[in-house]
């Protein structure tokens, strides 16, 4: 099912689902494997998780809740994550650039997708557009790297990011070819269109809930956001030492791939 896949490509990775009124579980199977990892740093991640190197800290407790009145709920939000996104936003779309990871893995989340969601939906994955007629929506767009591939598989896409700035570039993108013209991105965040009381048939969220300040919640947003017998898909790194070194550590701080 998953095609190869440059080496960066395979770091460690693997997926979680949120359960909710009737939908699917969608699990997508990891690849952690130690000797996919990068060469320049597969040596040095080896050592760190054979070493005493600390697990990922705990996230940080839930910030304070919003204005009572409107029935809302707290934000996940993580303000210095959203500050360090908006610094890089310009480059999304540069292929060898601080995204290069995400770029590299997209053919891989997106043949999981495609597969996941058609055996749900009972579509044909081999379809030009199997997900003709579905609304999805890609929470924590960024520049719309997967919001766009899903609106040319046919789906009505919605793409919500708290940055700003990862909105406007994702509209100048999307503007530039007739089949993405049509999605629609906002600038908000999942909580808040959970008091708008939306719901999509897919909520998807890759290599996000890694970056928010109150996990949970944000999975509980998720969840409200799916309609009864929909799917939810949300994708982060292995909660293991391994993933920690490779991926966080080694990723985003020694290559600098997220400075």
């Amino acid at each position: 099912m998953l095609r190869r896949v440059a080496p960066p490509l395979r770091r460690a990775l693997a997926s979680s689902a949120v359960p909710h009124r009737g939908g699917a579980r969608l699990l997508d199977p990891g690849l952690s494997s130690p000797h996919a990892l990068p060469p320049q740093w597969r040596r040095w991640a080896s050592a760190a998780a054979a070493s005493s190197l600390p697990p990922p800290p705990p996230s940080p407790p839930q910030g304070p809740p919003r204005h009572a009145g409107g029935g809302s709920a707290a934000s996940s939000l993580n303000p210095a994550e959203v500050a360090k996104f908006a610094a890089i936003a310009e480059t999304w779309w540069d292929s060898q650039g601080p995204f290069k990871p995400l770029h590299l893995m997209n053919p891989t989340r997106l043949s999981f997708i495609r597969s996941t969601l058609c055996r749900h939906f009972r579509r044909d994955p081999y379809s030009a557009k199997p997900l003709e007629g579905l609304k999805v929506i890609d929470v924590g767009c960024g520049g719309g790297i997967l919001s766009e591939p899903l609106a040319r598989m046919g789906a009505t896409v919605t793409g919500i990011d708290a940055v700003d700035k990862n909105i406007k570039i994702a509209h100048i993108h999307a503007a530039s070819d007739p089949t993405t013209a049509s999605i629609e991105y906002c600038c908000t965040t999942a909580e808040d269109l959970v008091k708008e009381n939306k719901q999509f048939d897919a909520v998807i969220s890759l290599e996000v809930i890694e970056h928010v300040a109150n996990p949970l919640e944000f999975c509980q947003s998720l969840s409200a956001l799916t309609v009864p017998n929909g799917a939810t898909v949300i994708s982060t790194i292995n909660r293991s030492m391994r993933a920690y070194a490779a991926a966080i550590v080694g990723a985003e701080y020694i290559l600098r791939w997220l400075c």
